[in-house]
């Protein structure tokens, strides 16, 4: 599996703070001489996060390694039963980011479906690359929603996402879904900047004058320590 960063990768730089900076940043945006935008309506962002076994991608993430990678499925809206949607890889290298995505047309779920169902109905859709990273990935870890507003910079070439509501729910060695049972987890707020690397001045003005600190953050990190505890 290719370890090369890509030229259409992205840089991305996150800042994690209380939710109680919601309205300022909200503010900073919308006040920002660079007239960021929203360009799609906010919605829900569902993902089945995957790994292996002994969690060699949580372990990966946590140690903070320069190369890393998280399998999840994903798809948007209001209901946390699975939907159609995509299966993503996410790879990072130091501050480079990119996806390899795998189209999911049919809806993976049957109500009353099990975590083998699941897997099968997934399997039957994706190509060989696909197959080879969920076959590599086969636990079901958690199921993590949150609700995300989207901005885009008035050139079109700094794009923000502000990550709000987040809940997580368990899945480790369940044979069926777990869609009710949440963890405890802190009201943070998780903002992402994505740039190309040849915006890479102009983004770095902009987060200049952002009003909070930057902190290294992962959804997954923070999910397994969360579930961990149940």
């Amino acid at each position: 599996m290719n370890r090369l960063i890509p030229e259409t990768s992205r840089i991305e730089v996150k800042f994690v703070v209380n939710d109680i900076y919601h309205d300022i940043l909200l503010n900073w945006l919308h006040l920002h001489s660079e007239g960021f935008t929203s360009p799609y309506p906010d919605r829900w962002v569902n993902n089945i996060y995957f790994d292996t076994y002994d969690l060699a991608a949580y372990a990966e993430n946590l140690s903070g390694v320069s190369s890393r990678t998280k399998v999840r499925y994903r798809w948007y809206g209001e209901s946390v039963y699975p939907d159609s949607g995509t299966l993503e890889v996410k790879q990072r290298r130091n501050l480079f980011g990119w996806k390899f995505r795998f189209k999911i047309d049919k809806s993976p779920y049957i109500e009353g479906s099990s975590w083998r169902t699941i897997r099968e109905l997934l399997l039957d859709q994706l190509p060989p690359e696909g197959k080879r990273w969920l076959d590599a990935n086969p636990l079901p870890v958690m199921i993590n929603r949150y609700f995300r507003k989207y901005f885009i910079s008035g050139e079109n070439d700094v794009r923000v996402t502000l990550d709000s509501r987040q809940k997580v729910m368990e899945q480790r060695f369940k044979a069926y879904p777990n869609f009710t049972h949440s963890a405890n987890i802190p009201e943070i707020l998780v903002v992402e900047f994505k740039f190309d690397r040849k915006h890479y001045d102009k983004a770095s003005h902009i987060l200049q004058g952002i009003p909070v600190r930057r902190g290294r953050h992962s959804k997954y990190i923070t999910g397994v320590k969360a579930i961990s505890w149940i």
